[in-house]
């Protein structure tokens, strides 16, 4: 059984074009799309309209962290400040190259730090990369 991916970003060409990239990379695992923080934590903790979802962790987060009600750096602090939640990978995919957020998502252990926008074939290659090392497919 393949894990799903939690895609969380407001912004709806960035959702798009994710959506894309994995496509032409064959991803075929279900991508769950959280437009805010709150709404992923939501999904993580199983709460809200996600109370009844199937059991079980995504295998992948792709994270944005500026978004809205709930940011991606609170959101990364309490995946990793949550037994449950500790182990799954995330990367961040952002419009942010501040050093502070590099930092502050550094050490709170991401995966990878992915500073957009980039041309689409550059960010279909990069998704690859990602899917290949995080994502059976």
């Amino acid at each position: 059984m393949t894990r799903p991916i939690l895609l969380v970003e407001d912004a709806p060409n960035d959702i798009e074009f994710a959506l894309l990239a994995l496509k032409k990379c064959g991803v075929s695992n279900e991508i769950i799309v959280a437009n805010d923080g709150e709404e992923a934590l939501d999904y993580l903790l199983c709460r809200r309209k996600f109370q009844h979802r199937s059991p079980g962790n995504p295998g992948l987060v792709l994270l944005d962290l500026k978004l809205p009600s709930v940011d991606g750096i609170a959101v990364l602090s309490t995946i990793r400040a949550t037994p449950a939640l500790a182990s799954i990978p995330v990367v961040v995919l952002t419009g942010s190259a501040l050093e502070a957020d590099i930092n502050t998502t550094v050490a709170l252990g991401i995966e990878e730090y992915v500073v957009k926008p980039m041309d689409i074939q550059q960010f279909i290659k990069t998704m690859c990369g990602l899917a290949s090392r995080f994502i059976r497919h």
